[in-house]
C-alpha cells in the first residue's frame, strides 16, 4: 500500500448536464476496505447510465463513489483485509459501483474476474456491465433456452452485440432491431437470423413472419415507451418480456388482457443497486458458462472506439450520437 501515490487524476461530473461537465480533476486515491482490492485501472468502459448519471437521473447508490464508470480492467495494486482469490499484481476485471473513470477504482473480491483468455484490457474493459445485464435478464430472468425465438432490441449497442451472441451460443434463434441498414448488417454478422431495421419496418410483423406467426418467446427491451404494446403483441404464448432502460419513456400503455390470454410475463432488472451477494452470483455464473465463450472466440467482444480518459466527454459524444456498433472504452 505504501506506494500507492495519495492522489490521482479521475473524471468528475462538475454539475449535472452535457458531455462537457465531465472534467479531470486531482482525487484521493482509494484505499481497499475488508472484502475489496483497488485495481490500477488500464481502461474503463463506457455505458449508458454513465450518461444518465451524467445528466443528473441516475445518482450512485449511497456509499459508493460519485464517480462515473461501472466496469474496468486493470491490475490489482492492493488488496484490503480478508481478500483470499487476488494478490497485487494480477490482472482482472470487474462491475464496479462507480469510479471507474479514474486512475484507480475500487472492485469487491467476489465480483472481480480474471481476464477472459486472449482479450486484452480494453477489450476486457468492455466486459462486465453488458455481460452481467445480458446473463441476468436473458437467461436467469427471461429463461432463454434453446430452440426458442429472442428478440432484443438496440442490436449494434453494446448490450445488443453481446445478447445476439449469447443468445446464439446457447443454440436460441434471434431477431435483432437496429436503426440502419449498416447496422443491421452488424447484427446479422454478429449471427442474427433477422435484423430489423426499425425506421423502415415494422419489427412486430417481422418477428411474427421470422417466427412462423408464433410469436417471440423471450424480448430484451430498453426502450419502452410505445414499444412495450408492440413488444406484447410480438410475443408468443408463455413468452417473457425482460426491460433493462426506458429511452422511449418509462410510462406506458398496455392492453392487459392480451398479457392474459398469452400467458406472458413482464419483468426487468437495473444491475447497479443489486447487492453485492447478487453480482457475486453473477460473476460466478459467468466465469463457469461464458468465460469459456470468450477464451475460445465463440463470443467476442464487439469494439466501436477507444478515448483517452481525458477525452471522457467525446466518449459520451459518440454513445449520444447512436452512431456507434458495440462498446466505448476509454484508455487510462
Amino acid at each position: 500500500m505504501a506506494s500507492l501515490p495519495d492522489t490521482m487524476t479521475a473524471i468528475e461530473i462538475s454539475t449535472p448536464g452535457g458531455p462537457d461537465v465531465l472534467k479531470p480533476k486531482a482525487w484521493p486515491t482509494p484505499r481497499p476496505g475488508p472484502g475489496q482490492v483497488l485495481v490500477k485501472v488500464a481502461a474503463a468502459g463506457v455505458n449508458r447510465p454513465d450518461i444518465a448519471q451524467r445528466a443528473g437521473s441516475y445518482p450512485p447508490p449511497p456509499g459508493h463513489s460519485p464517480l462515473p464508470g461501472l466496469e474496468i480492467a486493470g491490475e490489482v495494486a492492493a488488496v484490503g483485509d480478508g481478500v483470499t482469490r487476488w494478490k497485487v499484481g494480477d490482472k482482472v476485471c470487474s462491475l464496479v459501483n462507480g469510479g471507474g473513470y479514474a486512475e484507480y477504482c475500487l472492485a469487491e473480491e467476489t465480483v472481480a474476474l480474471p481476464i477472459p483468455a486472449g482479450l486484452d484490457m480494453v477489450q476486457a474493459a468492455a466486459v462486465p456491465e453488458t455481460f452481467f445485464t445480458v446473463w441476468n435478464n436473458v437467461f436467469e430472468r427471461g429463461r432463454l433456452s434453446a430452440g426458442e425465438w429472442f428478440l432484443v432490441h438496440g442490436g449494434s449497442s453494446g448490450i445488443g452485440t453481446t445478447a445476439i451472441q449469447l443468445a446464439k451460443a446457447f443454440g436460441a434463434k434471434v431477431i435483432a432491431t437496429a436503426g440502419s441498414a449498416d447496422k443491421c448488417k452488424a447484427c446479422l454478422d454478429l449471427g442474427a437470423d433477422r435484423a430489423v431495421n426499425y425506421k423502415t419496418e415494422d419489427f412486430v410483423a417481422a418477428a411474427k413472419e421470422a417466427t412462423g406467426g408464433k410469436g417471440v418467446d423471450v424480448t430484451l427491451d430498453m426502450v419502452a415507451g410505445d414499444y412495450t404494446e408492440r413488444n406484447i403483441i410480438a410475443a408468443a404464448e408463455e413468452g417473457r418480456i425482460v426491460q433493462i432502460a426506458v429511452l422511449g419513456g418509462a410510462e406506458v400503455k398496455i392492453n392487459i388482457s392480451r398479457v392474459m390470454v398469452k400467458r406472458l410475463t413482464i419483468t426487468g432488472s437495473t444491475l447497479r443497486p443489486r447487492t453485492r451477494e447478487a453480482k457475486a452470483g453473477f460473476a460466478r455464473a459467468l466465469e463457469a458458462k461464458v468465460w469459456p465463450l470468450l477464451a475460445s472466440g465463440k463470443v467476442k467482444v464487439v469494439m466501436d472506439s477507444t478515448f483517452p480518459l481525458a477525452k471522457a466527454a467525446d466518449a459520451h459524444r459518440r454513445l449520444e450520437s447512436s452512431q456507434h456498433v458495440g462498446k466505448a472504452v476509454l484508455v487510462v
